[in-house]
């Protein structure tokens, strides 16, 4: 059983500084791309939250304490929650989530397959991904407080 304070190593602490920012771009990935290919949102932020897992295990709770503002992800969280009903809402004369952007026009050519083809979809992704990426990294970062705390 290892010690409290220890921490993980120099290997591995390397290994999670190369890998963290390439986890965040594939996540950034899946959520762009999510109403062309399979993923959207919620896997994109998950990816995304993966990172900052990986962070936490890697170089320990206390660089964590100093790293995460649980102030600004909590505010980060409420921002993506907005867009999304905002997003929702402007379509609401109609029918809630009524697609009233990109029509046929200079942006949006109606070319099916493009990243502007989906209307509200890359806006919803992204508001998604948002909440789903601080709410998990929250959610973990309370968990390995929690559990410090208790022993």
């Amino acid at each position: 059983m290892r010690p409290q304070n220890s921490d993980m190593g120099l290997i591995v602490k390397t290994m999670a500084r190369a890998t963290i920012p390439l986890i965040g771009i594939f996540g950034a990935y899946v959520i762009v791309h999510g109403h062309i290919t399979p993923g959207g949102g919620f896997q994109g932020g998950a990816t995304i939250a993966g990172a900052g897992v990986l962070f936490l295990v890697a170089f320990g709770l206390s660089e964590a304490k100093e790293k995460i503002n649980k102030n600004f992800y909590s505010v980060l969280e409420g921002i993506g929650g907005l867009v999304f009903l905002t997003a929702g809402m402007l379509g609401l004369g109609v029918v809630f989530f009524y697609n009233v952007l990109w029509h046929k026009g200079p942006v949006f050519n109606g070319e099916a397959g493009t990243l502007l083809s989906a209307g509200y979809l890359p806006i919803m992704n992204l508001a998604v991904g948002l909440k789903v990426y601080t709410g998990l990294v929250s959610a973990l970062f309370a968990i390995a407080l929690f559990r410090r705390w208790k022993k």
